[in-house]
C-alpha cells in the first residue's frame, strides 16, 4: 500500500526513531491497551525485555528512558528532553513509575532485561512487555517490533503487514505504477501523492501539516546552530554547527551565494543531526538517524532554485509530497530500518527521497524524478550502520551531510538526461533489500562491526 506522508514525516525526539521513538510509542500503546482491557488499575508490576539491536545499542540510543516514559503515558510528539530527564531523575530517586500517569508500580532502569544476541523472529528491533497482577501472574503480554522510522507493529500485525491497517490501498506500490499514474493523468509525482492523501483528509489539511513539518525542521536547525558544547554519551564530540553558522552568516547573510550552497547544505544537515544526537526534537524523515538530509536539501530547494525563491511554501509542499512518494516505496518494498538493512535503509532512503523532491522542484519530469531517486540509492548500496559507541554521532552526523550533497548531485544529474536509464528505481530498491538481507548482523546497528569496532576496539555488547 502507499504509505502516507503523515506516517513517514512525524515529529519526535532524538536520538533514534527505531530505538527511541518506536519503543516509546510501543510502551505508550501497551499501557493504553491495559487500560482498555480493564487491567491497568490491577497491574502491580511490568516486565520489560529488549532484544537484538534494541538491546545492543539501546543505551546510546535512549531506549530505556523512552520505554519508561512511554509507560508513563507520554508520546514522542509531545514530550521534551527536559521532561524525560526530570522523569528519569524522579524514577531513580523514588524507584517507582506511574503507569499512564496514575498507577504506581516499582521500577528501575536495572529491571529492564537486555538480550542483544537474541533476535526475535519478526525484526531485529524486538521488545516484550508483560503486566503482572497482585498475585504476580502475567495478566497481559505483548511483543512489539520497532520497524524503522518510528513505525511500531505487534507480532500479529507484522505477520499480516498490518502496520497501517486503516490506510487505503493507495494508487501505487512500485515506482513503475507511480510513473503510470503520472502518465495517465499528466500529473507530477507530488500531484499523485496529494490526491492519495486527499482520500484520507482534506487537501488543505495535508498542506497545513507539511508546512508544519517544514517549520519544525527549521526550528530544529535554529536550535542546532545556536547550541554549543559537547554531545552527550562520552565520545567528546563537539558541536560544530554553531561555529560554521557564525562564519557562513558573515560570508553569505542571505543564503543565496551559489558558491556557498554546498556549505549551507552541509551545515543544515549537521545542525539537525547534532540536535538529534543530543535528544532534541526532530522530524523523522524517514528516520531520526537520517533526519538531516531532507531539511538540508529542502533548504537548497527554497534558497537556490527559482521556484523556491518565488514561493517557498509551495516548493516545500511539493518537495515533501514527492519525497514522501519515494519514501513510501522504500517502506513498503524494502526497509528504512538500520537494524534490518544497514544505513542504506536510513541515509540511503533519505538521500533518494530528497533527490526526488529536488528534481521535481527543478522542473523535472516524473521520469527524471524517478531517475534522481534511483541514482542516489544506487550509490548508497551496501552502506553499513556501525555507530561508534552505539551513539548516533560518528559517522552519522557527517554521513547526513555527505548524503544530502549526494541528493543534490543526483537530482542535477537526472535533469541533464531525459529520464531514460538502464537501472530502474524498482530494481535498485530490490537490490537494496537483498543487500540488506545478505549483510552481516554486525554491520546493522549493533555497534559490533566496522567503524564502531575500529574506533572503540574494546566495545563489548552487554548480555
Amino acid at each position: 500500500m502507499t504509505v502516507s506522508v503523515f506516517d513517514l514525516f512525524s515529529i519526535g525526539i532524538g536520538p533514534s526513531s527505531s530505538h527511541t521513538v518506536g519503543p516509546m510509542r510501543a510502551a505508550n500503546r501497551f499501557v493504553a491497551d491495559l487500560d482498555d482491557r480493564g487491567l491497568l488499575d490491577k497491574t502491580t508490576a511490568v516486565d520489560i525485555r529488549l532484544y537484538g539491536s534494541l538491546a545492543a545499542t539501546g543505551v546510546g540510543h535512549g531506549t530505556v528512558p523512552a520505554v519508561l516514559v512511554g509507560l508513563a503515558g507520554r508520546r514522542p510528539e509531545e514530550v521534551t528532553p527536559e521532561e524525560i530527564a526530570a522523569r528519569m531523575a524522579d524514577l531513580r530517586t523514588r524507584g517507582r513509575l506511574a503507569l499512564a500517569g496514575r498507577v504506581s508500580v516499582p521500577m528501575s532502569e536495572q529491571d529492564i532485561a537486555r538480550h542483544p544476541l537474541t533476535v526475535l523472529p519478526g525484526h531485529p528491533n524486538g521488545m516484550v512487555l508483560a503486566a503482572r497482577d497482585p498475585a504476580g501472574e502475567v495478566s497481559y503480554e505483548q511483543t512489539y517490533y520497532s520497524t524503522g522510522g518510528g513505525f511500531v507493529a505487534t507480532a500479529d500485525e507484522l505477520g499480516s503487514r498490518g502496520e497501517l491497517p486503516s490506510a487505503p490501498p493507495g494508487p501505487f506500490r512500485t515506482a513503475a505504477e507511480l510513473l503510470r499514474r503520472c502518465a495517465e493523468t499528466g500529473s507530477a509525482v507530488s500531484d499523485v501523492m496529494l490526491r492519495f492523501e486527499a482520500t484520507r483528509r482534506p487537501a488543505a489539511q495535508v498542506r497545513e501539516y507539511l508546512l508544519r513539518i517544514r517549520d519544525v525542521m527549521w526550528e530544529c536547525v535554529r536550535r542546532g546552530v545556536h547550541a554549543e558544547g559537547e554531545l552527550p554519551g562520552g565520545l567528546g564530540v563537539r558541536r560544530r554547527a554553531p561555529d560554521w553558522y557564525r562564519r557562513l552568516s558573515v560570508e553569505d547573510p542571505d543564503h543565496r551565494d551559489p558558491a556557498l550552497a554546498e556549505d549551507w547544505v552541509n551545515l543544515v544537515a549537521m545542525a539537525v543531526n547534532e540536535e538529534n544526537a543530543a535528544g532534541g526534537r526532530v522530524v523523522t524523515a524517514p528516520t531520526n538517524g537520517a533526519a538531516g538530509i531532507i531539511p538540508a536539501v529542502l533548504h537548497y530547494a527554497t534558497h537556490y532554485t527559482a521556484a523556491g525563491v518565488a514561493d517557498p511554501d509551495e516548493v516545500a509542499v511539493r518537495f515533501l509530497l514527492t519525497a514522501g512518494a519515494i519514501g513510501s516505496l522504500y517502506k513498503e518494498r524494502a526497509s528504512i530500518s538500520g537494524a534490518e538493512v544497514g544505513c542504506q535503509g536510513e541515509v540511503g532512503s533519505a538521500s533518494s527521497m530528497a533527490a526526488a523532491g529536488l528534481a521535481e522542484v527543478l522542473g523535472g519530469t516524473p521520469a527524471q524524478v524517478e531517475n534522481a531517486a534511483e541514482i542516489a540509492m544506487e550509490h548508497s548500496l551496501g552502506m553499513t550502520c556501525d555507530p561508534v559507541g552505539g551513539l548516533v554521532q560518528i559517522p552519522c552526523i557527517e554521513r547526513n551531510a555527505i548524503a544530502a550533497g549526494k541528493a543534490v548531485n543526483a537530482a542535477r544529474m537526472a535533469l541533464r538526461g531525459d529520464g531514460t536509464h538502464r537501472v530502474s528505481l524498482d530494481e535498485v530498491i530490490a537490490a537494496m533489500r537483498e543487500t540488506g538481507r545478505d549483510m552481516s548482523d554486525k554491520y546493522k546497528e549493533t555497534a559490533r562491526g566496522g567503524l564502531a569496532v575500529a574506533v572503540v576496539p574494546v566495545n563489548v555488547v552487554e548480555c
